[in-house]
This record gives structure tokens, sequence and C-alpha cells, in this order.
């Protein structure tokens, strides 16, 4: 790949509230002229929205643990509960903290289940059920609108060993989500052994600084970024496996 000359990060403004249904590739290009090369991306919360990802609190039946827990920890319940279904398992149990692993693979705390702009009260959001696909199907609505674009779908995770948490990528369309080093040869002669870029984390939290969590901007245009466009490109390449992951 090509070393960057110089990127511009575009937030997608006016975008109204989001409803089940709702043509997402159509209203963000009516927004924001989109150019062969852009890599539009996307907040996986309007994409839930959009594709009817919500649960009403009012109709949760919480489990006895969900209860229990949801009493020592002053969460709702109903909450808690939502966040298992949506869990392979509990990673970490540490105060009112869960970190889970999700159905997609990812670890992250609470299943990625959102209650913050949901929409309506009692309203909690959940991740796509298959983000990669989401990504995928934007990517083929922006093509019959008349431009190629790469699509990252994106949710904010936390990090080990850090504080703050950071836009990361859940779900890509047209782009290889890391850049492998390995095999290059730097300016001194040392070969990479290891060394893989995540790009299209890199892309997302670059995206966030232009989006933000109250200014009502959930999309953001990166131009300038030079990529090779992959048709085949999904998120399983960076989903590190349990076998190889130190940390669980």
């Amino acid at each position: 790949m090509p070393p960057v000359s110089g990127v511009s990060i575009l937030p997608v403004v006016g975008l109204p509230e989001i409803e089940a249904g709702a043509d997402l590739a159509a209203m963000i290009a009516a927004l924001e002229p989109l150019a062969d090369g852009d890599v539009v991306v996307i907040t996986s919360k309007i994409v839930s929205k959009a594709e009817g990802c919500a649960t009403e609190l009012d109709g949760v039946i919480p489990s006895t643990f969900a209860v229990e827990w949801g009493e020592r920890w002053e969460k709702d319940p109903r909450v808690v509960e939502v966040v298992l279904r949506e869990s392979n398992r509990i990673v970490r149990q540490i105060g009112p903290v869960l970190i889970t692993e999700t159905k997609h693979g990812f670890v992250c705390a609470n299943s990625g289940v959102d209650q913050s702009s949901s929409g309506a009260h009692d309203r909690i959001l959940t991740l796509p059920v298959d983000p990669d696909a989401s990504a995928r199907r934007a990517r083929d609505r922006f093509a019959e609108l008349g431009v190629r674009v790469a699509v990252v779908v994106t949710d904010t995770f936390g990090r080990p060993w850090r504080e703050g948490q950071t836009d990361i990528a859940i779900g890509v369309a047209g782009i290889n989500p890391l850049r492998s080093y390995i095999g290059e040869v730097d300016p001194h002669g040392h070969e990479f052994r290891v060394q893989e870029i995540c790009v299209a984390d890199e892309l997302a939290a670059a995206g966030e600084l232009v989006k933000g969590n109250t200014s009502r901007v959930p999309v953001a245009v990166i131009r300038g970024f030079e990529f090779e466009f992959d048709d085949e490109a999904t998120m399983a390449p960076v989903i590190r496996d349990s076998s190889r992951d130190l940390f669980r």
C-alpha cells in the first residue's frame, strides 16, 4: 500500500432520527456528495436502529442472576438480562462491570448493549446481528447510487491498560481491515515479523473525531486514504482466537 499523502475527515451533518427500515446509504449520499475511494464510517447505533435491533425493556423478563446482579450493583435487571442474552459468555465480573464475549466474538463491556440515544425511554439497542453484512449492504447500496466506496461500521470500546474509550471497527466492506508489514524490510534492513496495523480501527477512531456522542453526527467520510478495494473483506482476521489471547 502506498504511503498516505493526506486525508480529510468530513462529518455528515443533518441526518434525522433513524427509524427501522431506513435507507441509510441513500440518506448519507443525499447529505454528503461521495467520491470513488471514500471510506464511509458509520456508527453502529444508527445501523442497529435501521435494522430494528432495539429492545423495549417493558417486555424483558430478567433471570434470577440478572435480578440479583442488578440489585447488588444498582443496575436495571432487564438491561442485565439483555446483556446476557447478547453474549456467548462472561469474560470478567468485577464490581458493577460485566465484560462479555458477544455472539460476534467481540470482547467488550455489556455485550455492546447501549441505552444512550436509543430513540425512546426504556428502549435499548443491541449491536447489529452481522455488522459485516450491514457494511456490505450499505456498500452495495452506495454502488447502486453510482459511487464505489468502502464502509466501516463502528462502536465505542474500552481498551486494556488504558483509560477512556475509542471507536473501533466491528464491520467492514470493501477494505481489508489489516495492513501487514510481515516480510517487509525497514530502511535499516530490519525484517518485520509481527507488525500488522488494524487500519479499520484507525479509520474508525479518525471518524470519531468529527462525530462525537452528543453532536448527532453518526457518520463521517474519510477522503484521501489510499487503499486497494477488497470485495471479500470481513472482520474475521481481526478477532483473535482465545487460544492466542494471553489475557482471557
